[in-house]
């Protein structure tokens, strides 16, 4: 095949076929195809768009250019959960030992922070000795253990995707369905799952900012699961406010512990009972979403997730003491105060404004070479529809960089709107896809 002439037929708004596509990607995860020409066929992609056929070829040629875990030795039910990435949403940390504790085996690939966002690797990190590199031997080995397993994806792992996706985010081609759809699923489909319960977000901290965008996305996902044989199932969820409290790695772990706990923090119980629930039904544990969320409710009422938790964090050499003793964890140098400066109602939070103080507080990369501080955060207090009054506290920010925490004060009282009747509140669950 010719690649000049291939991109010149996707260029002119044509359909490829399989093996057009299939040529493209091995060629380029090869490195027979320069990153010029692989770019200008991305942009082509991208314009001219992929159909539901060309993405699913696109998701196979990526999962296929590394190794397809068989997990079949493993007994039982495999589900896992994606999240599109948010501003406090730590629910993976809640969810795993939920659905470990109640007998589904959760085999769980996860990613580092991405731009405002924060990442599940990133905070389990920020457990002293938590090791997220096993590799694939070793995660066969915790997940029969265990029955879950968080590590981040390996060289073996949809090769193909860490190329494209880095060529992606520096040629202006990232907010492309089709390729979301394919970088999303290509590695969820290596991990051997049976099951995926996707978590797609809306609104001002999410990378889809209108409803109809991330439905249009969660529809992707789902048709290109289907077509691997997959069971699945989609929740849109409310982005325009933080999830939970509590923002910055070991604040996040802190938080999680609270809810293994029982606590019923903000949405974020909410949220972290019917993605297990879910997670459960499709593992065939609960015939119903209801019955789903009551297991998940009983597992944490039982004390089972919390012990799992703990034997999740001890199998990949995490330090328990400080899961066990949150409170004695390291705290930083440097925190402040975030007051409302009036009376009423919060009426607007700019979500994607408190990911870039946390951000700025150390809890995040502004390039790859950066250092996360895991002891940075935001303990954020105000929630929409909140009444407020003058000097009551909207945030306390962290850092061990007082410049950090100069800025993220900033963004923070520039991201909180107060008005003077009381808004309509978001539902944070919108709607529910199968």
């Amino acid at each position: 095949m010719n690649t000049v002439e291939l991109i010149k037929k996707k260029r002119d708004g044509k359909t490829l076929t399989n093996e057009e596509i299939s040529f493209l990607v091995e060629n380029y995860t090869k490195k027979k195809i320069p990153d010029y020409q692989f770019s200008a066929f991305l942009m082509a992609a991208f314009l001219k768009g992929l159909n539901k056929r060309e993405t699913s070829a696109l998701t196979n040629s990526m999962l296929y250019s590394g190794k397809v875990l068989d997990l079949s030795e493993i007994p039982g039910t495999k589900v896992d959960k994606h999240s599109t990435g948010g501003v406090g949403d730590k629910t993976s940390l809640i969810i795993a030992p939920v659905v470990a504790a109640a007998g589904i085996n959760v085999p769980m690939i996860s990613g580092r922070g991405l731009g405002h966002t924060g990442g599940t690797l990133d905070k389990l990190e920020s457990i002293p000795g938590f090791n997220v590199n096993l590799n694939l031997k070793k995660y066969k080995q915790n997940l029969k253990k265990t029955q879950a397993v968080l590590i981040g994806q390996t060289r073996d792992i949809a090769p193909a995707d860490k190329l494209i996706y880095s060529l992606r985010d520096v040629t202006a081609t990232v907010e492309s369905i089709p390729f979301i759809t394919a970088s999303i699923m290509s590695k969820k489909l290596a991990e051997g799952i049976d099951g995926l319960v996707l978590d797609v977000k809306t609104g001002s901290g999410a990378f889809m900012k209108k409803k109809s965008g991330a439905v249009a996305l969660a529809q992707s996902l789902i048709g290109t699961a289907k077509n691997f044989n997959k069971k699945v199932m989609a929740f849109i969820t409310d982005m325009n406010q933080p999830l939970g409290n509590y923002i910055g790695n070991w604040f996040e772990v802190y938080e999680s512990i609270k809810v293994l706990h029982g606590e019923k923090t903000g949405g974020l119980w909410e949220l972290s009972m019917n993605l297990s629930g879910a997670m459960l039904m499709l593992g065939k544990k609960v015939k119903s979403l209801k019955e789903g969320v009551e297991l998940s409710v009983e597992m944490i009422k039982s004390g089972k997730a919390f012990d799992k938790f703990l034997e999740i964090v001890e199998a990949q050499n995490g330090n328990t003491f400080y899961i066990k003793n949150p409170e004695k964890y390291p705290s930083s140098k440097f925190s402040q105060k975030i007051q409302f400066t009036q009376n009423g109602y919060v009426e607007k939070i700019d979500t994607y404004k408190i990911g870039i103080a946390a951000l700025e507080l150390g809890a995040g990369r502004k390039t790859k070479e950066d250092k996360i501080d895991p002891k940075a955060g935001i303990i954020f207090k105000a929630k929409l529809g909140n009444r407020v009054k003058k000097n009551d506290i909207i945030a306390e920010v962290f850092s061990d960089n007082e410049a950090g925490i100069e800025r993220a004060a900033g963004l923070i009282s520039g991201a909180v709107s107060v008005s003077k009747t009381k808004p309509p509140i978001p539902k944070l669950i919108k709607n529910v896809i199968d």
